[in-house]
């Protein structure tokens, strides 16, 4: 589909990121020049290949090759740790990595040592003409890629979607209106499935896509880029979109559709949002990985006045039910759990055949021959309208940061640790309204270590094997964890906590100055943690995009002074951040430093990437 739009129109903008843009033809031509490379190391039909590359045009010449030469692509984040990726990539069975070219050799070395490394190479250095392709392969239940989700055994599961689903997702849908003259945004993690609407929709349509750069995300920045390049069609997670609409509600002034999705969508956001912009479409979309993106969604203009956004109706090419415990169809307003089916669905687990047969059943009210059901896990009602409202899970699963965490595979990491006999990790709400993770650990043994010590360690140990939004925030050590009469552990019976130690490993320098002083209550707050040093790190301490706008919204009021949004990025310290406030106000001291010795501070314009 997409090369049929590079023969439409070859010289129409394909690709735009940070100023470089490819058409579809420079698309086409550079993704087959790739596909020849994997075929030529031997990539098998629907084998795995992972795909190591930042936002860029080069990460979607990387998808496509792999899609023309047969393979499927499995999503590996640069930011997640080298033990992840091994893991992955090995649970998957990729015997090839597409890296970047000029990302260097330090990208590559982060790989295990069995991976066979493709890169694109010099276009320069290839003939002006490709070779002609292979007749492209047009089995739609052709697997298309895999994406991870954490799974109750502390091992992640690969899903394995076929090119079927992604077609009922991206083109003829009767839930969103795709114009050729559309601009789609992509900032969704390539490994998480939302990246699947907002790469995929726009190229098989002949739209523009616009991708943001590969640089830490702030709101600031999105806004810039969603305004600069006019993007028409905007999916932002739903933590992300109650931000945007609290911060920088002028972003969404050249948007036609806004779409959402990952979490419990706030109806005072949303009403807001649509009576500032009375003309403009909104989606509230639901749906796992298993049924690849969307299931259901409501879109409309106006928001009804209901106590929660519903999640609409099934998309096209997707069915639903909701269920009791005995199959059985349950009636308009009682609580049920969700059943979907149609093309939508995914194979099931890579390799894991029990775990796809617990999941996907025989679907009693299909028609055709061997059809299945996935079982989501999660509760839903009826509306009298027809729409379905979101209740919870049936299991522990939540949301953090809008990617779906269980938090026994958090457990399973921590009681893997030297030193820890027993781990629970319970979910609980942030300040920024969202959910983060706190654990409990029972030592093996009473050590030299003091609680706080032996927490802040695991913490450290954590980042070795799990990406950064599995990282509890906080890990509290106890000598026993509560159990019930049955000998269970009583998850109810645990405290949550609004303070807890500081869970840095560096050492502790307290504020001096009275900005540093009041900097750090303020982080204190934010984050709840006590107490805070100058030296220690906003994102080494648990904090992350969303909780750092509540802090500069919090700063910028207590100082009565504009900061723009990069600033945390730039001075993540208490010290490097009282600097720069105090440069602000004019109150610095003849060394630069906030008007008295404090913490070091890096050189001005120095930015640590996150």
């Amino acid at each position: 589909m997409v090369a049929e739009q590079a023969e439409r129109a070859p010289h129409a903008p394909a690709v735009t990121c940070d100023g470089r843009t490819l058409t579809y033809r420079q698309l086409d031509d550079r993704a087959n020049r790739l596909a020849g490379r994997l075929r030529a190391a031997g990539l098998a039909p629907e084998g795995v290949v992972g795909v190591l590359v930042p936002r860029s045009p080069e990460l979607i010449v990387a998808l496509l090759a792999v899609l023309i030469a047969g393979g499927a692509y499995l999503g590996l984040e640069p930011d997640d740790p080298a033990a992840r990726h091994a893991l992955l990539l090995e649970d998957a069975g990729a015997a090839m990595v597409i890296t970047e070219e000029a990302a260097g050799p330090e990208l590559r070395e982060r790989l295990p040592g069995t991976v066979v490394t493709v890169t694109e190479g010099d276009p320069a250095q290839e003939p002006a003409t490709a070779p002609a392709a292979p007749a492209r392969p047009g089995d739609p239940d052709r697997l298309a890629y895999v994406s991870y989700t954490s799974g109750s055994t502390g091992e992640p599961k690969g899903v394995g979607v076929p090119h079927r689903a992604v077609d009922r997702l991206v083109r003829g849908a009767d839930w969103v209106d795709v114009h050729a003259e559309d601009v789609f945004f992509h900032l969704a993690p390539v490994a998480f499935d939302a990246s699947t609407f907002e790469i995929w929709t726009p190229l098989v349509n002949g739209c523009r896509l616009v991708l943001f750069p590969p640089v830490a995300i702030t709101l600031e920045h999105v806004a810039r880029v969603v305004r600069a390049e006019r993007v028409t069609v905007l999916l932002l997670t739903t933590g992300l979109l109650h931000q945007m609409v609290s911060s920088h509600p002028e972003a969404f002034a050249d948007v036609r559709h806004v779409l959402t999705g990952g979490d419990v969508a706030s109806p005072g956001h949303v009403q807001h949002l649509l009576a500032r912009y009375p003309e403009l479409l909104f989606t509230n979309g639901y749906g796992p990985t298993e049924n690849t993106t969307y299931t259901t969604c409501w879109t409309s203009s106006t928001l009804p006045e209901l106590r929660s956004v519903p999640i609409g109706r099934p998309i096209s090419g997707t069915r639903v039910a909701v269920l009791d415990e005995d199959l059985r169809p349950v009636p308009v307003g009682e609580c049920g759990e969700l059943y979907v089916a149609g093309a939508g669905l995914a194979r099931g687990y890579l390799g894991r055949p029990a775990a796809t047969a617990e999941r996907f059943l025989p679907d009693p009210f299909g028609t055709e021959p061997g059809a299945r059901m996935y079982r989501t896990g999660d509760l839903v009602r009826w509306l009298p309208d027809g729409t379905l409202e979101f209740v919870g899970r049936a299991d522990d699963q939540v949301k953090v940061q809008g990617y779906r965490a269980e938090p026994r595979a958090v457990e399973v990491e921590l009681e893997r640790l030297p030193g820890v006999r027993h781990a629970v990790v319970l979910p609980q709400p942030d300040p920024a309204g969202g959910t983060r993770l706190l654990a409990y650990v029972v030592p093996a043994e009473p050590g030299p270590e003091g609680n706080a010590d032996l927490g802040r360690r695991l913490r450290h140990d954590l980042r070795e094997s799990l990406p950064d939004y599995l990282i509890p925030w906080a890990i509290l050590v106890r000598p026993e964890l509560p159990v019930n009469r049955n000998g269970k552990i009583d998850r109810r019976a645990l405290p949550t906590a609004t303070r807890v130690p500081r869970n840095v490993p560096n050492e502790f320098v307290p504020p001096v100055t009275e900005v540093q002083t009041r900097l750090a209550d303020l982080w204190g707050d934010v984050l709840g943690i006590e107490p805070v040093g100058v030296d220690d790190d906003f994102f080494d301490l648990g904090g992350h995009s969303l909780l750092a706008t509540d802090l500069l919204v919090a700063t910028q009021r207590e100082f009565d002074v504009d900061l723009p949004a990069q600033t945390l990025y730039m001075s993540p310290t208490v010290a490097e951040l009282a600097t720069a406030l105090s440069e602000r106000l004019g109150t610095a001291g003849p060394d630069g430093r906030a008007d008295a010795p404090g913490g070091p501070a890096d050189a001005a314009g120095e930015e640590r990437p996150r």
